[in-house]
């Protein structure tokens, strides 16, 4: 259970109850997101890759294609489990258990290290000495989000205040699209060599929506069960009124890449 003033007014949560939704609903990044990482020369070839809170690993999952060893390691038992079950065919991945502030691995271990949907977690005055140690000189840190945009996407902006009708103190709505924002500290030790933001749309049925929505952090990570249940009635009989079997959904991606010096 994590708790985090910073997060939902510190409501608790535990990626590890969300984790067999997050496991068949969450693996939903389009190849256009994917190919702003190529277009950057990362994650792939002989580079060794770090992908912090990897949850059931679907960075590692999509990219090991292109060459990269990967090793992904995240604080939820349960997610690495998931993770682990998903990859068992793939033999240039491996997973640890860890928090981003407690991974231990020997100095200028990783060319790339990655952390996608997960940065704003992170105790970032640890985490940017460890990340820079990590790294071979000239070595990549790689922050990435993609959000959906609830104010251009009709079916997004409904499913968005179900949830928060259900949790009103979650910190996940109202997204748009802007480029990351760097902490502060990362200016010591390392420099912005690119960013970018881009806008895509990605396919849906009303099951997968539902179960994508679900696996979110204001419903699966911390309701009660009868509370789940209760809203993913109400989410069903609304897309059920306002969208057809399959749709798209508007999102935005952004990339932040960070060069060691």
């Amino acid at each position: 259970m994590i708790v985090d003033k910073r997060i939902d007014d510190g409501t608790p949560f535990d990626w590890g109850r969300a984790s067999a939704d997050y496991a068949k609903y969450r693996d939903i990044y389009p190849e256009q997101f994917y190919q702003m990482i190529l277009d950057r020369g990362l994650c792939q070839g002989a580079q060794h890759v770090l992908d912090l809170g990897t949850g059931t690993g679907v960075l590692p999952r999509n990219m090991a294609q292109y060459g990269a060893t990967w090793i992904g390691v995240d604080v939820s038992e349960q997610q690495i489990e998931q993770a682990r079950r998903l990859s068992t065919n793939i033999p240039n991945i491996e997973y640890q258990v860890s928090s981003a502030e407690d991974v231990d691995f020997p100095d200028e271990s990783f060319d790339v290290i990655t952390a996608c949907q997960c940065y704003w977690y992170f105790d970032h005055e640890i985490t940017c000495k460890k990340l820079h140690r990590l790294l071979k000189p000239g070595g990549r840190l790689l922050f990435l989000v993609m959000e959906w945009l609830p104010f251009e996407d009709r079916i997004a902006g409904a499913s968005e205040q179900l949830v928060l009708k259900y949790s009103p103190h979650w910190s996940g709505a109202g997204e748009r699209m802007h480029p990351i924002d760097i902490p502060a500290c990362y200016s010591n030790g390392f420099t912005l060599a690119y960013h970018e933001e881009r806008k895509f749309t990605v396919p849906f049925t009303r099951d997968r929506w539902n179960g994508r929505m679900k696996a979110c952090r204001g419903i699966g990570a911390s309701l009660a069960p009868e509370q789940i249940a209760a809203w993913e009635r109400e989410h069903l009989a609304m897309l059920e009124r306002i969208a057809p079997e399959r749709f798209n959904i508007l999102h935005y991606a952004a990339l932040a890449e960070l060069e060691k010096i």
